[in-house]
C-alpha cells in the first residue's frame, strides 16, 4: 500500500532509534542548581524539592565532586546568609556564603568544573526583592545596579567562570560588563536571565533560599508578564548588546516557544531553567504513581533541547546524568 515512504522502519529497534535520533542530551548539557547555608552543622532537606538539600560548605563540596564524577557540565550556586538586610549586604562580603563556596570549590576541583554563581540580592534582602526598594514598595532600578556590580566583581574575585544576573534589572548586563572589565576580570562570562517570567512555578524554590516578599507582594513589576510573547526578543536582545554571553530563559517547559524564537533570533549559547516547581511536580505525581518520574523527566529535558536550549539548569541533573 505504501511501498515507498515507511518512516516507521526507522524506529524499529532502540539502536536504529539512536542511531537517527534528531536531539541529543548528555550530561554535559546539564547544569545543577545548588543551596549552601551559612551556620548549619549539617545539609538539610527541602522538602519541597526531593533529593535537595541547603548544603553545608563541606556536603556542598561532596555533592560537586559527584556531579563532577558524572560528567554534569556545571554547578550554579545560591546562597542562604545568616544576616539579611535592606541592601542586601552578604552578597558581595569577601566572606559571604557564595564567596566562601567559590573560594572552596575552586580551591578543590580547581578549573575541572564550570563555576556558575546567580548575582542577585533577593537571597540576601530582609525583605526578598531583587533590588533596593523605595518607600513606595517599587524597585529602584538604578540604583540597584551599583550592588550587581559588588556583588559580580565579589563572585568573580572568588572564582565564579560565569556570573548570572537574574533581577531583570533594565541595564544589569552593561553595567555587570563594565563592573568586572574595570577591576580585570575581562575573561568572566555573563549569563544573563534575559527572558524571566513571572511565573507561578517558583514555589519550591524560594523555600529553599528562605525567601518571602514583604508585604504579600510580588515581582511583576521587573520580572517578564507571561501573557507576553515578542517582549522576550526585545530583552534578550539589549542583554546581548549590552555584552551577555550566554543567555536564558526561565521557566523552561511552559516557555519552549520563547526558547525556539530566541534559539532563531540569537546565536550567542542559550539556556533554559527547567525550575523548581517543574521538578516538584514531576516528583510528587511519581510518588502516587500517576507517572514514570525519570522518563518525564527526561521526556521534557529532551523537548527543552529540541526546542533549542544549548545547556539546561535542572534540579534533575545529577539523577538524570546517572541514566544518560
Amino acid at each position: 500500500m505504501f511501498p515507498f515512504e515507511r518512516p516507521r522502519r526507522l524506529r524499529r529497534t532502540p539502536a536504529l532509534r539512536r542511531l537517527v535520533a534528531e536531539t541529543t542530551l548528555a550530561p554535559r548539557h546539564l547544569i545543577a542548581p545548588l543551596f549552601v547555608a551559612e551556620g548549619r552543622d549539617e545539609p538539610h532537606p527541602i522538602s519541597s524539592l526531593p533529593g535537595h538539600f541547603q548544603h553545608t560548605l563541606a556536603s556542598l563540596t561532596t555533592e560537586v565532586g559527584r556531579l563532577l564524577d558524572l560528567g554534569v557540565g556545571g554547578v550554579i550556586l545560591f546562597g542562604l546568609p545568616t544576616h539579611k538586610d535592606a541592601v542586601g549586604s552578604q552578597a558581595w562580603a569577601p566572606d559571604g556564603i557564595i564567596q566562601r563556596a567559590l573560594l572552596t570549590l575552586r580551591e578543590t576541583f580547581g578549573h575541572d568544573v564550570v563555576l556558575m554563581a546567580d548575582t542577585c540580592l533577593d537571597e540576601f534582602t530582609d525583605h526578598g526583592h531583587c533590588g533596593i526598594v523605595r518607600d513606595d514598595g517599587t524597585v529602584d532600578n538604578d540604583a540597584t545596579l551599583a550592588l550587581y556590580v559588588q556583588m559580580a566583581v565579589a563572585q568573580a574575585r572568588a572564582g565564579a567562570d560565569v556570573v548570572a544576573p537574574s533581577g531583570m534589572m533594565d541595564g544589569q548586563v552593561g553595567a555587570i560588563r563594565d563592573g568586572l572589565d574595570a577591576e580585570g576580570f575581562e575573561e568572566t562570562i555573563i549569563m544573563a536571565y534575559a527572558a524571566k517570567y513571572a511565573s507561578a512555578l517558583y514555589g519550591p524554590f524560594r523555600e529553599a533560599v528562605d525567601v518571602q516578599i514583604a508585604d504579600g507582594g510580588d515581582r511583576r513589576g521587573y520580572q517578564q508578564d507571561y501573557s507576553n510573547r515578542r517582549e522576550a526578543v526585545r530583552e534578550a536582545r539589549l542583554d546581548v548588546d549590552e555584552g551577555a554571553d550566554i543567555i536564558m530563559v526561565k521557566p523552561a517547559v511552559t516557555y519552549l516557544d520563547i526558547v525556539r524564537d530566541l534559539r532563531d533570533a540569537f546565536d550567542v549559547p542559550l539556556a533554559a531553567y527547567h525550575v523548581s516547581g517543574e521538578y516538584a511536580m514531576i516528583k510528587a505525581a511519581a510518588a502516587q504513581g500517576w507517572i514514570d518520574g525519570p522518563a518525564v523527566a527526561l521526556e521534557q529535558l529532551i523537548a527543552i533541547r529540541r526546542a533549542g536550549a544549548d545547556m539546561i539548569l535542572t534540579y534533575f541533573a545529577g539523577e538524570i546524568a546517572e541514566l544518560l
